[in-house]
């Protein structure tokens, strides 16, 4: 008994080590910023809820939710806000914390998310938002326009009734955080998540004047990433829980139809991720890159990673390793100078941190950013 009892004290102890151990952010990055803490501003209980975009300027907006109630997410917090940093030299310095939307206490917003469009230069950030004293747990959708590389936002818009069903008006529902993408042929595309429903797409096709559903339900998805593939194939990375893996959804006709397989490449504890597009063959580069980064971990939200596709998606890398601590949602996006950016939530979303570095770096060399040739 007394053998059983050293035993379990010992095991005790290695547990509480491997807990205290102190981890250290991955060395050879080129910028490495704490953007968002609660140290920043007073009476703030957390940020969190990254996402990040690099304007038709290369200036980087770095949104988040301003969780100043307690860290609670939108059902029951009735104190959040959209705030935002912005850097205009490739993430060296950044602004104050400007704020986005602050709307009175008990109505929240939360989940910020981002798509730049090409053609015009705007750029479009959504949120979900409640109001918490007269509709508590009715989940409405909005969308605000920066026409001036996220100086300034237009009036935010409701656009509930235009990409959600009315019978879904109670549905626990909201746009996924982090970003949306536009197509080769212009039209704007996102994720709406409907945890009875399943996730759908939405879109524009006149550059945000409006917006529509496309009806088909896509399960089993969570938080999920859409992307158009060199081929036209839109595809959505999914996160889904008790699985340990990413889902992948793909169409090949804009979404009327899908297919769903199992990645088991992509490990996942079922949390939030980004999957982007690095290049394309088609706009003048060398190589069709697709980026991924999440904790890189089946269970616990550890292991911040990077890792990069060279077929579309078919294969990967095994990645390089941020951050191997405690590390949670994930946003990338691509410099003005070719390096990648990434914003995260690290050690329990104490801190919110952006991190760039090279491809170079990315691969120990064994790939190059090159301008595109055209």
């Amino acid at each position: 008994m007394r053998h059983l009892s050293i035993v379990l004290s010992l095991l005790l102890s290695i547990g509480v080590l491997a807990q205290e151990q102190k981890h250290e952010i991955a060395e050879g990055l080129i910028e490495y910023h704490d953007l968002f803490n609660t140290s920043m501003v007073e009476g703030v209980s957390c940020y969190r809820i990254p996402a990040i975009i690099t304007a038709p300027n290369g200036d980087i907006i770095a949104a988040i939710d301003e969780r100043v109630e307690s860290c609670a997410d939108l059902n029951p917090n009735n104190d959040i806000n959209i705030v935002a940093r912005r850097s205009s030299d490739n993430g060296k310095t950044w602004s104050d914390i400007e704020t986005i939307i602050d709307f009175p206490f008990g109505q929240s917003a939360s989940d910020p998310s981002m798509i730049v469009d090409k053609v015009t230069n705007d750029i479009f950030l959504f949120y979900n938002y409640m109001d918490l004293q007269k509709e508590k747990g009715v989940y409405y959708l909005h969308v605000t326009k920066s026409s001036d590389n996220g100086k300034t936002w237009s009036k935010p818009e409701d656009i509930t009734s235009q990409i959600a069903k009315p019978e879904w008006h109670t549905d626990f529902k909201f746009i996924t955080s982090g970003r949306g993408i536009q197509t080769r042929s212009g039209k704007l595309l996102h994720t709406m998540v409907n945890l009875k429903n399943g996730l759908h797409l939405f879109g524009s096709d006149d550059h945000g004047e409006t917006w529509f559903l496309i009806d088909t339900p896509i399960t089993p998805a969570d938080e999920s990433k859409v992307l158009e593939l060199t081929d036209g194939t839109w595809v959505i990375n999914s996160s889904v829980h008790h699985k340990g893996l990413r889902i992948m959804h793909s169409s090949v006709d804009e979404g009327q139809t899908w297919t769903t397989k199992e990645e088991p490449q992509l490990i996942d504890p079922g949390n939030n991720a980004s999957f982007i597009r690095y290049t394309a063959k088609e706009d003048g580069y060398d190589k069709d890159r697709i980026l991924f980064s999440n904790a890189k971990m089946k269970q616990g939200r550890y292991n911040m990673t990077v890792r990069i596709s060279y077929d579309e998606g078919k294969t990967w890398s095994e990645g390089k390793t941020i951050y191997p601590g405690s590390s949670a949602y994930s946003s990338l996006t691509i410099l003005e100078n070719g390096d990648i950016g990434l914003f995260f939530e690290k050690d329990n979303h104490t801190e919110n941190v952006f991190a760039s570095f090279s491809l170079d770096w990315l691969t120990d060399g064994k790939d190059v950013y090159t301008k595109p040739s055209k």
